[in-house]
């Protein structure tokens, strides 16, 4: 009976032991951002040398790439801009016009000539008005459109090119590349990233670009 007993509780231990470690992954471990430590130099090149748009802080940089109907991308700016801009975050956005798969177009000419428009001149505003009509009602007023120009059409191109240069890079440091994907740099000089497409993953970039609250 005494070694039934003995061996119930090494049981519940073990289990609880298992339950607590579960826990601990689902509710924090499996959320947190990698440490980028492989192709720093080729990953920050083409973070800096992309059409990126950012409302001028001065503080920590974070990039983002992005979409225009990327419903998480979306929530994210929402949600999380506000905040970040408040610690004097620079929010760098990498606007992309994601390439046809299988013959269907995942993007539109507004799009297109905007994401163009975007990556020549970097204008935060443009993008602001951009997100503030809906996506559908768009149509990309005063600008000059991507297709039939070749030199704009080949900026579109740069921006999916871009995307298919860091999935393998970033692969190579455990983060499988999905919008948004997110890069930035804590006070202490460590690349860290995530695919952010979670809530549960923002406490973790606030904490470390040094988000109060």
């Amino acid at each position: 009976m005494k070694r039934f007993q003995l061996w119930a509780i090494v049981g519940l231990a073990v289990a609880l032991v298992g339950v607590g470690g579960w826990a601990y992954w689902n509710y924090e471990l499996r959320w947190q951002p990698k440490t980028i430590t492989k192709h720093q130099e080729e990953i920050t090149k083409i973070l800096e040398t992309s059409g990126w748009v950012s409302p001028g802080k001065t503080g920590p940089k974070l990039y983002m790439v992005s979409f225009r109907t990327c419903p998480d991308c979306v929530r994210f700016k929402a949600e999380e801009f506000p905040l970040l801009h408040a610690a004097n975050v620079d929010t760098r956005v990498i606007e992309i016009a994601r390439a046809d798969y299988n013959g269907v177009s995942k993007s539109t000419p507004a799009e297109r000539s905007t994401v163009a428009e975007l990556w020549l001149n970097r204008s935060w505003p443009l993008m602001e008005r951009w997100e503030s009509v809906p996506a559908e009602a768009w149509t990309a007023p005063g600008i000059s459109p991507a297709d039939g120009d070749m030199a704009r059409t080949a900026v579109v191109e740069a921006g999916r090119k871009m995307v298919i240069d860091l999935k393998p890079l970033l692969k190579a440091n455990g983060i499988n590349f999905a919008y948004p994907t997110l890069i930035w740099w804590t006070a202490d000089g460590k690349m860290r990233g995530c695919a952010c497409e979670k809530r549960e993953t923002y406490r973790f970039v606030r904490r470390e670009l040094g988000v109060k609250g």
